[in-house]
């Protein structure tokens, strides 16, 4: 009864390590700054939010900002005299600039 051992070629080691390295800086430079570069805008919208400001929930509830909480709610005008109670995350920051984009050049959203 003979037995095999499996090896590696020798010298191929550093070729894997090299393409192990290249995938995830690959992975790195696509999937992840990416994220955190969207993360920290995010964010950076929700902080600069002021009273009067339109906003557009990611639900698609469309309002103007009357009170901001120090809890991390909102108090939304959604009709005069109609106010809902939201979190700063559920506002939606693309939806927002195109509502402020396109009132500010007087195109209508439909």
């Amino acid at each position: 009864m003979d037995m095999y051992i499996l090896q590696a070629a020798p010298g191929g080691g550093g070729f894997q390590f090299i393409f192990l390295g290249l995938m995830i800086v690959v992975f790195w430079l696509f999937f992840i700054r990416p994220q955190a570069k969207k993360a920290k805008q995010q964010k950076s919208f929700i902080d600069n939010l002021n009273r009067g400001d339109k906003v557009v929930t990611i639900a698609g509830i469309h309002g103007s900002i009357n009170k901001i909480n120090e809890d991390g709610t909102i108090s939304l005008e959604i009709n005069p005299g109609s106010y809902i109670k939201i979190e700063k995350s559920a506002i939606s920051m693309e939806w927002t600039t195109q509502l402020n984009k396109a009132s500010t050049t007087g195109t209508v959203i439909k």
